[in-house]
């Protein structure tokens, strides 16, 4: 990436394969914490990459909940994946400022370029692609994250520059 325009924020890590061993070990972990529920449903996205539909009966069980009750918070908050994400998860702002700044045209020009429509993974399970409601870069808009990475100031050039990395 251009100088100046990136900020590291994250590693995106290898994530596990869902079992349903390994998912009552984590729910294990967490059930001691009070309001148990979110830490385990982050707990899961971050150890499998995403929520497996198949974790749901086995949190409400371990919580005296119902399905639906943890199938609501898990549908409630936008972070949360139901599926696998692609090997590179691209968000891009939709927020305001971003649109300001030329957000939409610029949007459009990356799922364009990397092949993919929002809120999809590409079929060879490369890309995902997602918008994103402010990644609190507004003074330097439009703005996206790249496996953790912020990026300002995106132009064709960082464009182009996210696709190749998404290639690799």
């Amino acid at each position: 990436m251009t100088m100046g325009h990136s900020v590291t924020v994250a590693a995106r890590g290898c994530y596990e394969t869902w079992t349903p061993a390994r998912g009552s070990e984590i729910i294990a972990e967490h059930l001691p914490m009070e309001g148990a529920a979110m830490p385990i449903l982050h707990a899961m996205q971050a150890t499998f990459g995403y929520v497996p539909q198949d974790a749901v009966p086995l949190i409400a069980s371990a919580l005296n909940l119902s399905r639906a009750e943890v199938h609501g918070t898990l549908t409630f908050y936008h972070e949360f994946r139901h599926e696998p994400a692609g090997k590179h998860v691209v968000k891009v702002c939709v927020a305001e400022a971003c649109q300001a700044a030329g957000g939409r045209a610029t949007a459009a020009k990356i799922s364009e370029t990397l092949n993919v429509g929002y809120g999809e993974t590409r079929p060879d399970g490369q890309v995902t692609l997602e918008p994103i409601y402010c990644l609190g870069l507004c003074s330097c808009a439009p703005a996206a994250m790249v496996d953790g990475r912020l990026i300002g100031r995106i132009d064709d050039e960082e464009i182009e520059e996210i696709a190749a990395e998404c290639r690799a």
